[in-house]
């Protein structure tokens, strides 16, 4: 008996660890190909604006979020503000709302400029987002909340995306509450 929970155990590992290590691989260095046209405020912003050459950093979350999207934002907010004017200046911190049915383009940057100034928030159709957080493995889904008055919640997956001006993937951190993690991933990116 036990040794048949050690190799469902062994095979779960085994069949997960290839999972991720396929998911990892097939998002990295591959340009995307998705509308990345997106609100900000009340301008349309292309996200995949090669003219600009700053490294993004993408995080997905939602305003309505009460303690991982604002946690996360934080973090990255205190990051950037270590960061040297010529490395900040190299950078672009991106917040993507994941519930486009609350978050208006407005309330997405509003949202995004809490948290430091060089936040940008963005906001799209349903569709836009959908195929945005899948291209990048962004796991979410609507959770309903009984006898609530939010009505419902966004769960979802807690990564930063560094992103090239194309939309490639050069690297993803997932969620912490070390500024340093961040600092050094910063720190890797390709000199320009």
């Amino acid at each position: 008996m036990k040794r048949s929970w050690i190799l469902v155990a062994a095979i779960a590992l085994g069949v997960g660890l290839t999972v991720r290590l396929s998911l990892d691989s097939s998002t990295t260095e591959q340009p995307v190909e998705v509308n990345s046209l997106l609100e900000t405020g009340s301008q349309k912003v292309d996200l995949y604006n090669t003219d600009d050459s700053r490294t993004r950093i993408v995080y997905f979350g939602y305003t309505h979020c009460p303690d991982v999207c604002p946690t996360s934002l934080a973090v990255l907010s205190s990051a950037l503000k270590e960061l040297p004017e010529d490395k900040l200046n190299k950078v672009w911190p991106i917040f993507i709302s994941l519930d486009p049915e609350r978050d208006t383009a407005d309330k997405a940057q509003q949202y995004a400029q809490y948290f430091h100034k060089n936040f940008t928030g963005f906001s799209g159709t349903e569709q836009q987002i959908k195929e945005l957080a899948s291209s990048y493995g962004v796991l979410y889904t609507k959770t309903e909340l009984k006898d609530s008055a939010l009505e419902y919640a966004v769960d979802h997956s807690s990564y930063f995306y560094f992103l090239k001006p194309d939309g490639s993937l050069i690297e993803k951190v997932a969620h912490t509450l070390n500024p340093a993690m961040l600092i050094d991933a910063i720190d890797r990116l390709p000199q320009s």
